[in-house]
């Protein structure tokens, strides 16, 4: 559990006991989502938990795929926000206010991570139409998907996510959405779109 709430990055950084226990929980919260396939990003702690959920699922294939990796920090790896902020005041309120215009120093530009992700899980939807399949990534790259799949990427992208949770997005004639009414429990920010049609969720690690 990352209780300094640091920048991890690409850092291999393995589960401790919180993670295993998140992994086994949302394991639990899956079994019954009739799984066909576990997507994770590339990182050992994603992977991990995605084979905690696969074998709760029945033992459903595990595919690690690169567009679901965390965001790389750069020069902020390691830190906390606070420092980061201290460190590049600039860059720092850039990546708070306005993710589409900001890079982290030394690493990645948000915008970069954001279509990485959205190309990841559209990829997996067309892959898997009709299906439900889990996808395991880290919490900005959720926050950014969801802020692409929502038009939200000002100061609120940053919306409070629990290590563990899941995200449900719903893939409907070839468009992803996040459904408030399956998400409403795991966020909190305000989104009051109908949307339909199950067939993909993104569980934060």
């Amino acid at each position: 559990m990352n209780l300094e709430n640091r920048y991890r990055g690409r850092r291999e950084v393995p589960l401790d006991g919180q993670g295993w226990a998140d992994a086994r929980r949302a394991g639990e919260r899956l079994a019954g989502a009739d799984l066909s396939a576990v997507y994770c990003g590339p990182l050992r702690r994603t992977i991990d938990t995605a084979y905690v959920i696969a074998k709760k699922a029945g033992g459903v294939p595990v595919y690690p795929l690169p567009g679901l990796v965390n965001l790389d920090y750069g020069a902020w790896e390691g830190l906390t926000a606070r420092e980061a902020m201290k460190r590049d005041p600039r860059a720092f309120r850039l990546y708070r206010d306005a993710p589409e215009l900001a890079t982290c120093p030394g690493g990645e530009p948000l915008s970069d991570a954001a279509e990485r992700a959205m190309m990841a899980l559209d990829a997996i939807a067309r892959q898997h139409a009709g299906e439900s399949v889990a996808a395991v990534t880290h919490s900005v790259i959720v926050r950014l998907a969801v802020g692409k799949m929502t038009g939200r990427l000002g100061p609120e992208w940053r919306f409070p996510l629990a290590t563990g949770s899941i995200t449900t997005v719903d893939a409907v004639d070839g468009t992803l959405t996040v459904p408030l009414r399956d998400n409403a429990a795991n966020w909190m920010i305000d989104l009051r779109e109908p949307q339909t049609a199950r067939t993909a969720s993104s569980l934060h690690r």
